[in-house]
């Protein structure tokens, strides 16, 4: 790919400071592969190591900082995306693919993000505890306080590059912690506009940096012992593997799935359609709870199944800067064919495509399949593609089973009017998050959010990772006499 010469690659943010690198980063279109969205660097070596020694420096002033100071500054990021709305939402959508409504959808989760995060700092809490439970401990009081765990080793995904690097930036400010974050090589471009506005937020010097880097540096940084917390968004066989190398360090995973939607008989169909069509098919099924697969009550089989795909049909495939646009393309040509090769897997065991199935350029139209053995890839592994398969049920409790009958337990929809499914389901299906009458695909950002099983370890949403990002210490205060 060739850079125009006269796009200026953006440098990179180095504990405070920019800078560039010999090694240039290029950052293609999806929509337009032969259209470069833009260009920046890798860090070097050496850029890592003064990354890593400035947030181990910059430790000693983060953890003392007040929480007047951690909310002002999460509070400036905040207003800081605000009034960049639509120039983020552009970059967004010209490195990712994203469709513009979506795009922009993520820039206001974002400023959401970070201003939870100016909240949270303000709460950060304790307890007191009697500890005199028995004549030994007559006299004594414990008092818990949370202090930060110490230099945070972050790595986002490319499908919410905005978004999911919040998530990791905004709690570790709110906790006092200095943050490395490595965006994700195939649109590093938003967050480094962020460091833009983080670089005016008042932090310490060294308490952020962004870097993107190669993979082998990367791996560096994964099992660095001077971090203290390694947080990983992105898929399981890279998680699992990290946590493997990640030596004594805290680990939060947030990893993949195959989401499952039972629709039950009772459901409100006019909805359910409304929303497994945004859940199936938004971003290009690009989302980790993205519906995939989906348990239809065998009464309402052929009506529901009949509205999905005409519904489908009328999704608007294209550019994903048009703000009609409902299904933009996905992040690369591979990604693209390699859901073609799953699609023709699932025809050759007999699957049936009802809608789509055929790939054009790095554009996948909405897919939607049925009669597909459990074992083909499109029901087992994570799809993160605009395709959905879906099964006829007669018995809820059967609906439940198959839901469970995965590797992955992110989160899981239930269209019911039943309370007493709608109970079931939460009580029976091991995931990490049960959305009742709506897709697995919702997600607000101070809710917990992670999985169970392959699904990944830990829970985001700023509160939750707050806790992680912090280590409970006791006093006991003893009276004499």
């Amino acid at each position: 790919m060739v850079i125009a010469a006269t796009a200026k690659p953006h440098a990179i943010y180095l504990a405070g400071r920019w800078a560039d690198s010999p090694d240039l980063l290029e950052v293609s279109n999806p929509a337009d592969p032969e259209t470069p969205a833009g260009a920046t660097f890798n860090a070097t070596p050496e850029q890592y190591e003064e990354a890593v020694e400035a947030a181990v420096g910059a430790f000693e002033k983060t953890r003392r900082m007040a929480a007047y100071e951690r909310s002002a500054a999460l509070y400036k990021i905040s207003d800081g995306i605000r009034a960049r709305r639509d120039e983020l939402g552009r970059l967004i959508t010209l490195e990712s693919g994203k469709p513009i409504r979506d795009a922009l959808g993520e820039v206001d989760r974002a400023v959401l993000t970070f201003r939870l995060g100016a909240v949270e700092a303000e709460r950060i809490g304790g307890e007191v505890m009697p500890l005199d439970l028995n004549p030994a401990s007559r006299g004594r009081t414990g008092i818990i306080k949370r202090f930060p765990i110490g230099p945070v080793a972050a790595i986002s995904p490319f499908n919410f590059p905005l978004n999911l690097a919040a998530h990791k930036l905004s709690p570790a400010i709110a906790s006092g912690n200095p943050i490395v974050l490595k965006p994700p090589s195939k649109d590093p471009l938003t967050m480094l506009t962020v460091a833009e506005i983080v670089a005016e937020a008042g932090l310490p010097e060294g308490a952020v940096s962004i870097l993107p880097m190669t993979r082998e540096l990367g791996d560096r940084m994964v099992a660095d012992d001077r971090f203290k917390l390694l947080t990983f968004t992105g898929s399981p066989s890279v998680g699992w593997s990290m946590k493997e190398r990640a030596g004594r360090k805290r680990v939060v995973l947030e990893l993949g799935g195959n989401a499952g939607v039972i629709v039950d008989r009772s459901a409100d169909l006019d909805w359910t359609i409304k929303r497994v069509l945004v859940g199936a098919f938004s971003y290009a099924g690009q989302v980790c709870i993205s519906v995939q697969r989906m348990f239809v009550h065998e009464s309402i089989w052929d009506d529901f199944m009949a509205r999905l795909v005409e519904g489908a049909k009328n999704l608007k495939v294209g550019d994903p800067l048009d703000p009609a646009t409902d299904v933009g393309p996905m992040v690369d040509a591979k990604a693209a064919d390699r859901t073609q090769a799953w699609v023709d897997e699932a025809r050759s065991l007999g699957g049936k495509v009802l809608l789509g199935g055929t790939a054009y350029g790095t554009f996948f139209p909405p897919t939607i399949l049925t009669d597909t053995p459990v074992t083909a890839k499109v029901c087992s592994n994570e799809a993160f593609a605009p395709l959905v398969v879906a099964f006829p049920f007669s018995d809820f409790d059967d609906a439940i089973f198959q839901v469970n009958d995965s590797f992955y337990g992110l989160q899981a929809g239930v269209f019911t009017n039943d309370l007493g499914n709608a109970w079931r389901a939460f009580e029976e299906l091991v995931v990490g998050g049960v959305i009742v009458n709506d897709v697995p695909t919702y997600r607000i950002d101070h809710m917990p959010y992670g999985g169970s099983k392959d699904s990944g370890m830990g829970r985001e949403g700023v509160r939750y990772a707050i806790e992680d990002m912090t280590e409970l210490r006791i006093m006991v205060v003893a009276q004499p006499g």
